[in-house]
């Protein structure tokens, strides 16, 4: 954590994130993903429309919301009834031609084949989640790995052939389920349990037994965007260990609940008002007065978006 001393103090930067969190925080602040899972009002269909949501969170707005559209299309509208009964054999048909980025139907098919065998095991995704989670930890790195790692131990001959096990689990389903341990800073993950575990206008809060505070920055372009511009941490590369550098300089602000600014952080860069590649005189920033980038963070932006793409 860096917010101290000659970077930026507690009482200067509160103010400030405080009132951009609560301009942003109204359902219809922005297009988001999340819009489309408030739609359902069972807690098991939020879960599993979330977790679908943000796993394809990752793209260009318009293209991520029509992806997940197409999805949910093909559930229903009780989308965890729909994911209960799913057979990849009798099923996949429907999700023929679907193509998100580099994901594939046959990725797409792999991961509910996925959350099918979870909620078969556990009865929810919450549940399959916690069966590897401390409930003291600091954060929920740990239990991300464990979710992770279990999850790709699950079978997956039904959704890519018998080749399958023989050649270890296809890339595409990988990418659904990154490791801490592997350094990736999993934003998609952390974005699910933003929604699952806060409650305020925007997140769902739908789930009782991780805290707040646990939580993890969802680590994207603009986040890392940001967080520099405003020394919430010193590391040059995305990944894990920026997120929870990031996550504890805001947890020096709201020590309960410090990812609350998450949405308004993302969505500033989102909606181009960040201005740090701008000329200065030309930004319409609400944080510009705060904004310290350092030299040849123009030339950091090539890799962070390469890194984060990844993540």
């Amino acid at each position: 954590m860096i917010l101290s001393g000659r970077d930026m103090s507690f009482d200067t930067l509160k103010a400030p994130l405080d009132l951009l969190y609560a301009t942003f925080n109204q359902a219809g602040a922005a297009a988001d993903p999340i819009q489309i899972v408030r739609r359902f009002d069972r807690t098991a269909d939020r879960e599993v429309t979330g977790f679908i949501a943000s796993a394809l969170a990752f793209g260009r707005v318009a293209s991520v919301l029509q992806s997940i559209e197409r999805v949910i299309g093909v559930m229903g509208d009780r989308p965890a009834d729909y994911v209960r009964r799913f057979d990849p054999a009798r099923d996949a048909a429907a999700f023929r031609g679907f193509v998100h980025r580099w994901t594939r139907s046959a990725d797409l098919i792999a991961l509910l084949w996925v959350l099918r065998q979870m909620l078969d095991r556990s009865a929810t995704i919450e549940a399959f989640l916690l069966e590897g989670a401390d409930p003291a930890a600091a954060d929920v790195g740990a239990a991300l790995d464990s979710f992770a790692r279990r999850a790709l131990l699950l079978d997956l001959r039904a959704a890519y052939g018998r080749s399958a096990a023989r050649a270890g689990h296809p890339q595409g389903v990988r990418y659904f389920f990154p490791r801490p341990s592997a350094g990736s800073g999993c934003k998609r993950l952390n974005l699910f349990l933003r929604w699952m575990v806060r409650r305020d206008a925007l997140d769902l809060g739908v789930w009782r037994r991780l805290r707040p505070s646990q939580l993890i920055v969802p680590l994207d372009t603009h986040v890392v965007r940001v967080g520099r511009c405003l020394r919430l941490t010193r590391c040059a590369s995305p990944g894990w260990r920026m997120a929870c550098d990031i996550t504890a300089s805001l947890r020096a602000l709201d020590p309960d609940d410090p990812v609350k600014y998450d949405f308004s952080l993302c969505h500033l860069g989102m909606m181009n008002a960040c201005g740090f590649h701008r000329a200065q005189g030309d930004s319409q920033c609400p944080l510009r007065p705060l904004c310290r980038p350092r030299r040849g963070l123009g030339r950091a932006r090539q890799r962070t978006g390469a890194a984060t793409r990844r993540a």
